[in-house]
């Protein structure tokens, strides 16, 4: 008995990720289906290629849904992070310098918003509002105008690849690899990611239990906001360039990443490999697009309904678990 309602909890944990991986297949299926060429490692390499930085940016915000917060200056930081690289390589300052400084910034602001929104009850869409205002105001006062990146060690980043089963793959893409299989280990084998689930789903509870609940909660702000300045280094590997308007909304495709990947606005459900499919999923809606000749907005409107289908999805699920624990 005990056993068939572990399965019954096990299937309504997991049937999100489920669709989640039936739903890439079918379209990347029916893309194969539908254009020559389309099935190939080649095309999936190139989805890693181009959406990279999104994966790690997308990683680092599951952190903070996790806990039932929200970070919108993702992509302020993303920005910032080019821009501000952009500018200290065209000063002369070396590389090993330049990334970690830009790392570091990013930890620490991450930290202070989340500080900010725990020990003065502060709601976080505001604070992370008032963070990616700030961040997007620092790009303009750096500069304006974009500015190109030159550095022999970013070109080599930028350019250096393996061919592997008849596609290429970029250095930079291992970055997120290795980001994926961190965030895996922290969220399933550590005290850390077990705390992050339990905040999520009840703070409270969390807090009666002795759980780190303040510090837990300063972290998964910082560790949001490092991955953004790291998805900005990548991000600047991949335009050797930084702009004060890159990435405009980007923190709206990481959001809906993870949600599509199965992560609960509400907290205490989803997992990364949830959200790494999620923006690829993102990434063969925009192929097809670009496939069909149409206006990059149908992306867009895409994504927005399979938005609204996996919040209805999420909604049965927690209605059915909510049946099961009051029957158990």
């Amino acid at each position: 008995m005990n056993e068939q309602k572990t399965k019954k909890k096990f299937s309504i944990k997991n049937i999100s990720l489920l669709i989640t991986v039936v739903l890439f297949i079918v379209l990347f299926g029916a893309a194969s289906v539908a254009y020559d060429n389309f099935f190939s490692f080649s095309t999936l390499f190139n989805l890693l290629n181009d959406n990279g930085y999104l994966i790690i940016a997308s990683i680092g915000i599951t952190f903070v849904l996790l806990t039932g917060g929200i970070d919108i200056s993702i992509a302020s930081t993303i920005a910032f992070t080019c821009v501000f690289s952009a500018f200290l390589l065209r000063m002369g300052v070396p590389p090993f310098v330049v990334i970690p400084l830009v790392l570091l910034i990013g930890l620490a602001f991450g930290a202070l918003m989340g500080f900010m929104i725990h020990y003065y009850k502060l709601q976080p869409f505001i604070v992370t509002l008032a963070g990616q205002f700030f961040m997007r105001g620092m790009c303009a006062v750096i500069s304006t105008e974009s500015i190109p990146i030159t550095n022999e060690f970013y070109k080599t980043m930028a350019l250096s690849k393996i061919t592997f089963l008849g596609g290429r793959i970029y250095f930079y893409v291992f970055i997120a690899v290795a980001v994926l299989l961190v965030a895996l280990f922290v969220l399933k084998l550590t005290k850390f990611g077990r705390t992050v689930y339990a905040v999520g789903g009840n703070e409270q509870s969390a807090v009666l239990m002795g759980l780190p609940v303040a510090r837990t909660k300063v972290s998964v702000y910082a560790i949001s906001s490092f991955c953004a300045a790291l998805a900005g280094v990548v991000f600047s590997f991949y335009t050797l360039a930084g702009n004060s308007l890159q990435n405009i909304g980007l923190e709206l495709d990481a959001i809906s990443s993870a949600v599509i990947g199965g992560t609960l606005l509400t907290g205490g459900v989803g997992n990364v490999i949830g959200t790494t499919v999620g923006v690829l999923i993102q990434g063969v809606i925009q192929t097809i697009v670009t496939y069909q000749n149409l206006n990059t907005w149908w992306t867009k409107v895409t994504i927005a309904g399979l938005l609204c289908v996996f919040i209805i999805i999420q909604r049965l699920i927690a209605i059915r678990a909510e049946k099961l624990k009051a029957a158990g």
